[in-house]
């Protein structure tokens, strides 16, 4: 596909990668010469330097014979506007980063012509909301329409999960689960049957939320925070705050600027506000952190992030989520013992490469849901199968796939199924494939055959 990526900020350099990875011809336009040097010194790209609004940069982008422009940049007006005229120039889809509510409550009222608009300030406030609902979830992701989760969690040493066979999950603990991949050291394992769960190791769950539920009961998982300290006033925390009130969580956000704090005690009635510098451990001690069973730390500065999550980590607070942007400091996180991290880039770049997957594969499976996990070295992809597919009712111990893939759930008439050999995939259904492969590879459910 032709793609034009408006905005090199830290959510297009992502999509640069990304989508240059997967041989689409990309074209990125910023205003700052030195990130489009380095991008395209980086990728096979072409980039341009200036604004992308203009009609001589879209001339020269070649945008009336792209098929997708892609705004993103930190200006929401700019992004509407670059979408608009890139439409009135020829281009076949525009995606728009709004990330102003009002704004993004009007254009989806007035169906305005933007193929798609994301606010990733919400998706990230929602993934959190959802890893609050147990004490040692480090992530959890809703598939078919929230009838199925993958949920990461690390082993503790002598759980009842230490040491166990996969084979031996059904009788050992009695619930209807899928270890759909495990992430070892520098390892990604595709787990078989015959693989043994060691403690440290951080896998990914796939199963029911009832099963869920079961399953964390068994083993001893504490459910879900009733106080958070959210440090940073940011729209992800408005947005965060709100979710939270709506199951009467208290919340308590710090933020040092006045008149952000003015608005936040207006949007949010139920919330405390505190005027105050988040940095500031003498404040966060202060103000009950001790006493909180979750903090969440939302500054627009990924070392500010660092610095309180070590503090809170060495408080003992039962759960810790970071905001993180720069993929380096990922693993320095995990090493340290912080595991639940949002990433604004992360969670925009998973929706657009859905998007671009499902139109360059309009005649195929369609992608319904892409999840990257693993820190990217692996993706839980749910296709909605059609007549398309080349293997429906054949049972699955009869097919023959490519290595590194694994079939972790089918979902048919809103009843999730944990495959085994017996099971087949019908046209309707609902799959939930887990790859390591190359992700180019999978834009359609025929590609996990061999």
């Amino acid at each position: 596909m032709n793609i034009v990526i408006v905005g090199a900020g830290s959510v297009g350099s992502e999509l640069v990668e990304q989508l240059a990875l997967e041989d689409h011809n990309i074209v990125i336009i910023d205003t700052q010469g030195e990130v489009i040097e380095n991008l395209i010194n980086s990728f096979d790209v072409k980039g341009i330097c200036g604004n992308g609004a203009s009609h001589e940069i879209m001339s020269e982008a070649e945008v009336h014979d792209s098929d997708l422009l892609i705004a993103c940049t930190q200006n929401d007006e700019l992004n509407i506007l670059c979408c608009l005229l890139a439409k009135s120039f020829g281009a076949s889809d525009t995606i728009a980063r709004v990330r102003n509510p009002e704004y993004f409550k009007l254009f989806t009222e007035r169906n305005i012509n933007l193929s798609m608009m994301i606010n990733a300030e919400l998706e990230a406030a929602l993934e959190i909301s959802r890893s609050l609902r147990y004490q040692q979830a480090i992530m959890i992701e809703p598939f078919a329409n929230g009838k199925v989760e993958i949920v990461e969690i690390k082993v503790e040493e002598k759980s009842l999960l230490d040491g166990l066979k996969l084979i031996d999950i059904p009788s050992k603990l009695g619930v209807k689960f899928l270890v759909t991949a495990v992430d070892r050291g520098d390892e990604v394992i595709i787990p078989s049957g015959y693989f043994e769960l060691h403690s440290n190791d951080k896998i990914y769950i796939l199963a029911s939320s009832k099963d869920i539920f079961l399953l964390f009961k068994k083993l001893g998982i504490a459910r879900g925070a009733k106080s958070i300290m959210i440090i940073g006033g940011s729209r992800i925390a408005s947005y965060l705050a709100d979710e939270l009130s709506k199951v009467d969580i208290k919340v308590k956000i710090i933020e040092k600027d006045k008149s952000r704090c003015e608005e936040l005690d207006e949007e949010l009635p139920k919330a405390e506000i505190i005027c105050g510098d988040g940095t500031n451990q003498d404040l966060l001690i202060d103000e009950g952190m001790l006493n909180c069973d979750a903090v969440v730390s939302l500054c627009p500065i990924d070392e500010q992030n660092i610095i309180i999550s070590l503090f809170a980590l060495s408080k003992n607070i039962g759960k810790i989520i970071t905001k993180i942007d720069k993929p380096t400091y990922s693993k320095l996180l995990s090493a340290s013992g912080l595991d639940s991290i949002v990433s604004l880039r992360k969670s925009t770049s998973d929706q657009i490469i859905r998007y671009v997957r499902s139109k360059q594969n309009s005649m195929g499976s369609k992608i319904n849901r892409l999840y990257s996990i693993l820190q990217g070295k692996a993706e839980a992809i749910e296709f909605q199968v059609n007549d398309s597919f080349k293997a429906c009712s054949i049972p699955l111990k009869d097919l023959k796939t490519i290595q590194d893939i694994l079939i972790g759930g089918i979902v048919r008439n809103d009843k999730l199924i944990i495959p085994g050999g017996n099971d087949t995939i019908e046209n309707g259904d609902s799959v939930i494939i887990v790859s390591a492969v190359r992700a180019e590879q999978l834009d359609d459910l025929n590609d996990i055959l061999e």
